[in-house]
């Protein structure tokens, strides 16, 4: 079913992000307001003004999916955003399965990266295998069943997950994470495991809720990320993110930043790591 209020705000705000440059018009001194008008993505996805300006205002006739799609590449949309689209317009998107395993070959590849911190996690957020300088960084013990060593509901309902993270960090993770999840939520459609996540996030967190309601829709695949640890201090990390196309699970890589000591410290904790640290709680 379409979701008109939704895919009118998407679409004004994909459209206010983008500048003639960007989509090969010329740039003119004369707009009153930032992004492209209206008539112009009009254009460029092959429909009438009156009827892209209707589904901006949340009316009119349901568009189709051939003409969701000329509005995805009209927008310029990434990958993500375009099966959000699609699901906001009320148009199939491919389903794809959950991962729940990993496979020989990724499981290969996990084994390989002992040297450096590594979580493997699907696309809803659980957690399939860590490594002992992963845990040892985060000061984890035995993962958790069930929600309990999901990766977003932690973040948003477990307060003592945030305690590593610097404050000025944590905002922006937020984000990040909803973000994320935004766009396996767009993937999936109507698939109960992520319609019960989503509803579940919202009912216990209200940063949670707030996020979600802004549509911003990115599977990360690179960012920074500080980590206050209690015994060696702060470790700054580069953090890599492969994503696998079929399952969407995600191997999340930590690298020491360049410029600072973190590749001593994670030397040290790979000498200390063979203990296990007690969960924050």
């Amino acid at each position: 079913m379409i979701d008109r209020p939704g895919l009118a705000q998407f679409l004004r705000r994909r459209r206010a992000a983008l500048s003639p440059s960007d989509v090969g018009l010329p740039e003119t001194s004369r707009r009153r307001t930032p992004g492209l008008r209206r008539e112009e993505v009009a254009v460029l996805a092959g429909v009438s003004s009156d009827f892209y300006a209707r589904l901006e205002q949340a009316r009119g006739s349901d568009p189709s999916q051939s003409v969701v799609a000329a509005l995805a590449r009209a927008l310029r949309c990434t990958p993500d955003e375009r099966d959000h689209l699609f699901r906001l317009a009320g148009v199939p998107t491919p389903s794809r399965r959950v991962g729940r395993r990993l496979d020989p070959g990724l499981r290969q590849l996990a084994e390989h990266l002992d040297d450096l911190p590594t979580c493997v996690y699907n696309d809803l957020g659980d957690v399939l295998h860590t490594n002992a300088l992963d845990d040892a960084l985060h000061c984890r013990g035995e993962l958790l069943p069930g929600r309990d060593s999901n990766v977003y509901w932690r973040w948003f309902t477990r307060p003592a997950s945030r305690d590593l993270v610097p404050e000025a960090d944590r905002a922006r993770l937020s984000r990040a994470h909803v973000s994320d999840l935004r766009a396996t939520s767009s993937r999936r459609g109507e698939d109960h495991e992520i319609t019960e996540l989503v509803a579940g996030l919202a009912a216990h967190s209200a940063e949670f809720g707030m996020l979600w309601d802004q549509h911003d829709v990115a599977v990360r695949h690179s960012d920074l990320k500080d980590v206050q640890h209690p015994t060696v201090g702060l470790v700054r990390l580069r953090c890599e993110m492969l994503v696998t196309p079929g399952t969407g699970i995600r191997v999340r890589v930590l690298l020491p930043l360049e410029g600072t000591d973190a590749a001593d410290k994670l030397d040290l904790l790979r000498v200390i790591g063979t203990q296990r640290f007690a969960e924050a709680e």
